[in-house]
């Protein structure tokens, strides 16, 4: 229970992240959707897994201490400063939504809409090592560093993040495959309200959750 209740605030601020599902969208929107769409979302897991999974690793290289508090002292330590880092990341996100007058889909996003399927998974690859990607994945490494231990309970923890942080790419590309005509014109409400307040909503969440993060580290001191 512990380790659900560190892992699933940071499951969720991965799945409410709004570039990746702006990305899904804007593949589904486009004439290739039966192409990358799934492609797509093959790329989301396997990065967000894999990425997760690396941190989980490194997290490893926390020195043990013949004291088990002693190792969890030092893993809480490290979640504060990463809590602090999606502060102050989430700050700035704040920052640069109140700055910016006019809403537009950048144009290396906006050209999601003509990718193949390799490229498709490529570009969700890739999307899982962008730094808010990187600092919840060194959260959740850290907290089955403490939390967890056994590899195969890792493992399991690993698969129940990826799946909740892709659930919000995932859910409407299987709806889209199932039924293509009833899902469109929500797909265009979506990205229409998350170019408007994607970049808004993003640093919310990141204060939210570096808050739980920085309490949760300050708990193992």
């Amino acid at each position: 229970m512990q380790t659900l209740l560190h892992l699933l605030p940071l499951a969720i601020a991965l799945a409410i992240s709004t570039v990746p599902i702006l990305a899904a969208l804007l593949i589904l929107l486009s004439p290739n959707r039966s192409r990358s769409a799934v492609p797509f979302l093959i790329g989301m897991l396997t990065g967000m897994f894999a990425v997760a999974a690396v941190f989980t690793m490194a997290a490893q290289l926390v020195p043990s201490a013949r004291l088990p508090r002693r190792t969890e002292e030092a893993v809480g330590q490290l979640e504060i400063i990463v809590g602090i880092a999606l502060i102050l990341l989430g700050l700035f996100s704040i920052w640069r939504a109140r700055r910016s007058e006019a809403k537009a889909i950048p144009a290396w996003l906006k050209s999601a809409e003509t990718l193949g399927p390799v490229s498709s998974f490529g570009l969700a690859f890739i999307l899982n090592l962008r730094l808010k990607s990187l600092l919840l994945a060194s959260a959740a490494g850290l907290a089955l560093r403490a939390d967890v231990k056994s590899t195969a309970e890792a493992v399991i923890w690993l698969v129940v993040y990826t799946l909740i942080g892709a659930s919000t790419v995932a859910v409407p590309i299987v709806a889209t495959v199932i039924s293509p005509g009833r899902t469109e014109p929500r797909l265009v409400a979506g990205r229409e309200w998350l170019t408007r307040n994607g970049e808004l909503l993003t640093g919310i969440i990141l204060l939210i959750i570096g808050a739980i993060v920085i309490v949760v580290g300050i708990s193992r001191l």
